[in-house]
């Protein structure tokens, strides 16, 4: 080997991953941080692994068998891995390297004790930590042991978990490679993990020390629980000393081994408080160096800490950039839209230009701040009120914030208590006429933009959607749509308070509004019955919907037509997607595939359809819930007139069952409004991005989602792109999946959930938010991707969060559970429209509720029972 393959630390730093991997370059990083000590040592660079691995030709061979390998097939993975490992630690070490080694060995000192340590390309990232994934081997003694231990840590580039871990990150196994860090092994008195964010709640301020005697291999193994320092602002806040009966320990020879500690030293605290508080500035600095907080491994010896790893901390949600140091308080905007998916830039940048408030980006999520509205004691009220109706998660979690001291003055009292008090007195409310208007208006304006849009492109393109999105915001913003939207969910509230208060009953309102006319969502839902009913009679058409997912997109409906009674399933289906097309689930994401771009997408649902329903179904559907509907109005006006000044109670409710009727469809049309204007959107900016690849700028028009509606403008105005930028966007939306985002976040990083403040829960149920009225049991069926749903008559729907075109599948269903959601969300002005029991905002649902699992949901109380 002519070139060197082995490098000292202090000459690597961040640059040199690829030469180096991400261990070893961040080691290399924080040897030259002033103030931080690194033991010192050497990296085996990856151009060795590179050339020990081309000695081995049969590994080909198995990569690819590997790479095709399903990594829940734990057994395949599991021998294969062990085969390549074993060939790998097989391969001698050339002369020319093991020299190099030997030589490195010497200037640590003759028998210095040393940490042999892997160090991967795809290793200590910001979006994949790939912590434990390879190994490492302490106290390894002589020069024969060290070159031994090199070849192991190359061979534990494949280790099952490692290989797992890889195919779960979309990380292909060919473009990782594995150098090596061998270092002066520290003999500590005590060692552990510091987190420069406390990696729980995500609060930036606050830092947490695990520690215990020893090496740090007694904490990870969980050979011994941890002393716990919780370090804010200079000084230790809280301390949690663990009996600590064991640690781990270097034997003079090489190895270690476990010990038993003194029983009159169990509980002598591994660290003192000034240790740990100088510990987290050490800390501080390391996180200042690379700019985010750092999950950090330190020894001390002598009173003296040394740093032996640092990586990111990938879990921690990331927090919007305000520009400024003063407190932010944020609230999700995904869990008001039900849509807690990351947004590709594209898609949260177009959001964010037609919305009506200021909105902030975060891991791929919007979120709006209301500091300010929560700081003035008047606005605060009417916040934590809407909030409240809305998610009351969300309200719980702003109220847990403002009682931390120091953060926010508190709010009066009066403010903090329930819904504001408005007595039984009938508001006043628009006419019911408006509704049609404003129908119409929206129509009129996606027509014009239809129009006009079609001779744009080029600059001019974006200079006019820029012009668009100002009538986009009008129409959303005009106040009489307002007022209609609100007459209907004011009108709901106020039924529910007084039929409570007066008749003794919960949510009666549920029942007035089933069947409501005007509802574009239940329509929708109840329009694909009837494609099912055009479809079942035709066996050659269900037989075709069967394979669809064989059949692509662009020519699915021309191949429909080719079969007997296609050409009829093929309008029927046409048809629908011309009112509905522009709809598909996570549709606030511009980049989202619509309906109309991948019809078979509804082929799943239809043939549900078919399979559970007679014909006519949809009508008959409507009319029942009309019915019931008009029953109920008859029994309680019936059961008012028999109360004290029954009257005038009676006369009050018919007028605001009369106005819920008029207005609570109209509640769903703004966002079909939204959502054809951004269809309209999408297919100009298409246009504009196959341009572009057929210009040689773009790779593929899906590139375009990973820029900014600002950023693609530049693009079309140059003709050049940042191909780099493109793939660390992409890398980003990846890492993003993975980030649950929090329905209140602090600009310290804090993630705050919320919970309920309930005591009518029975044991072991979850609480959720009563949206729809009535008891139901069934087969649960967890449900994360619509394409993907199989659904029987009976069955309860339980899924993350539900938009407008899942109430193609609630027609189907006898019951709705799911993780996010409000009283006026749009799952459950459907589940009421549709007469399910539903009950939404039970936190962690997809993970406590078994596929095929009984439960019974009690959409009247707001909770869910587990059924043996």
């Amino acid at each position: 080997m002519t070139d060197s393959c082995v490098l000292d630390l202090h000459d690597v730093d961040e640059t040199r991953t690829e030469a180096v991997g991400g261990k070893g370059a961040h080691l290399g990083a924080l040897s030259r941080i002033e103030g931080i000590r690194v033991p010192e040592g050497f990296c085996v660079t990856t151009d060795a692994f590179r050339r020990i691995i081309a000695q081995a030709p049969s590994l080909d061979a198995r990569l690819d068998q590997l790479s095709r390998l399903d990594p829940d097939d734990r057994e395949a993975v599991r021998t294969l891995s062990a085969e390549i490992r074993r060939t790998i630690e097989e391969i001698p070490v050339p002369d020319g390297l093991a020299t190099e080694i030997t030589r490195a060995l010497g200037r640590l000192g003759a028998g210095a004790a040393c940490a042999v340590r892997s160090s991967a390309t795809a290793e200590d990232l910001p979006t994949a930590s790939f912590a434990g994934q390879q190994d490492t081997y302490l106290n390894v003694v002589g020069p024969a042991e060290v070159l031994r231990h090199v070849s192991r840590c190359w061979a534990s580039l494949f280790t099952e978990r490692a290989v797992i871990y890889r195919r779960r990150n979309g990380i292909d196994h060919r473009t990782v490679r594995m150098a090596v860090v061998v270092q002066r092994m520290v003999l500590p008195d005590a060692s552990g993990i510091l987190f420069t964010a406390d990696p729980v709640t995500g609060n930036r301020k606050t830092a947490t020390v695990d520690a215990g005697f020893g090496l740090g291999e007694a904490l990870v193994s969980g050979l011994v629980n941890p002393d716990v320092f919780t370090v804010r602002h200079g000084e230790v806040v809280a301390r949690t000393i663990a009996v600590k009966q064991r640690a781990v320990h270097a034997l003079p020879g090489g190895g270690t081994r476990e010990v038993e500690i003194d029983p009159r030293q169990q509980e002598r605290p591994a660290l003192t408080d000034e240790q740990a508080v100088r510990l987290v500035d050490l800390g501080r600095r390391i996180e200042a160096h690379f700019g985010r907080p750092q999950d950090i491994e330190w020894c001390l010896a002598d009173d003296d800490f040394q740093i032996v790893q640092s990586r990111p901390i990938t879990t921690l949600f990331p927090i919007p950039d305000a520009g400024d140091q003063e407190h932010h308080i944020y609230v999700s905007v995904g869990h008001q839209q039900m849509m807690t998916d990351p947004m590709k830039p594209l898609g949260y940048s177009m959001w964010q230009l037609t919305a009506m408030v200021a909105m902030h980006e975060a891991g791929g999520r919007l979120f709006v701040d209301v500091s300010q509205r929560l700081a003035s004691p008047e606005s605060r009220a009417a916040l934590l009120d809407v909030m409240g109706k809305g998610d009351p998660l969300v309200r719980d979690a702003l109220e847990a914030v403002l009682d931390r001291d120091g953060l926010l003055p508190p709010a009066p009292d009066a403010a903090r208590g329930g819904p504001s008090a408005h007595g039984d007195a009938v508001p006043d409310g628009p006419e019911p006429g408006i509704v049609p208007e404003l129908i119409e208006r929206s129509r009129g304006s996606v027509a014009a933009l239809e129009r006009d849009i079609r001779t744009k492109s080029g600059p001019a393109l974006f200079d006019f959607l820029l012009e668009a999105f100002e009538e986009h915001r009008r129409v959303l913003g005009d106040p009489l749509n307002f007022r209609a939207i609100m007459a209907g969910m004011e009108a709901t509230w106020w039924l529910n308070d007084q039929l409570l208060e007066w008749l003794g009953e919960k949510n009666a309102a549920d029942t007035l509004t089933l069947s409501a006319p005007g509802n574009i969502t239940s329509e929708m839902g109840l329009a694909l019955l009837d494609v099912a009913d055009v479809v079942r009679p035709r066996p050659e058409v269900v037989a075709f919907l069967r394979d669809a997912e064989s059949v692509d997109d662009a020519v699915f409906l021309d191949e429909l037509a080719k079969v007997p009674g296609g050409p009829e399933a093929r309008d029927a289906i046409e048809g629908y997607l011309g009112r509905y097309g522009m709809r598909c689930a996570g549709e606030i994401d511009i980049t989202r595939p619509r309906w109309s771009e991948c019809p078979t997408t509804l082929a799943p649902a239809i043939l549900d359809n078919v399979r559970n329903f007679a014909p006519g179904a949809a009508a008959q559907r409507f009319e029942q819930g009309r019915q019931k509907a008009l029953h109920k109005e008859q029994d309680v006006l019936t059961r008012l007139r028999a109360l004290p000044d029954g009257d005038r109670k009676s006369d009050g409710a018919k007028r605001m069952i009369d106005r819920v009727r008029a207005f609570i469809g109209y509640r769903e049309y703004p966002k079909y409004g939204i959502v054809s204007r951004y269809f309209v959107y999408k297919r100009a900016l298409m246009a504009e991005a196959e341009r572009l690849v057929r210009a040689g700028v773009l790779a593929e028009k899906e590139d375009a989602f990973y820029l900014t509606f600002q950023e693609l403008r530049d693009v079309v105005r140059s003709d050049e792109a940042d191909h780099r930028l493109i793939g660390e966007r992409k890398d980003a939306y990846r890492s993003y999946l993975a980030l649950t985002p929090p329905r209140v976040l602090t600009s310290d990083g804090e993630a705050v959930s919320g919970a309920y403040r309930r005591d009518d829960v029975p044991d072991g149920a979850l609480a959720g938010l009563p949206v729809s009225a009535g008891t139901v049991e069934g087969r649960a069926r967890v449900v994360l991707d619509m394409a993907q749903a199989d659904l029987e008559a009976g069955d309860i729907l339980v899924t993350a969060f539900t938009d407008p075109s899942w109430s193609t599948l609630f027609v189907g269903i006898a019951g709705l559970v799911t993780e996010v959601g409000g009283l006026m969300t749009h799952g459950a002005v459907i589940a009421r429209e549709y007469g399910l029991p539903a009950v939404v905002g039970v936190a962690g649902a997809t993970g406590l509720i078994r596929d095929g699992q009984r439960i019974r949901v009690h959409g009247t109380d707001g909770y869910v029972e587990l059924l043996p």
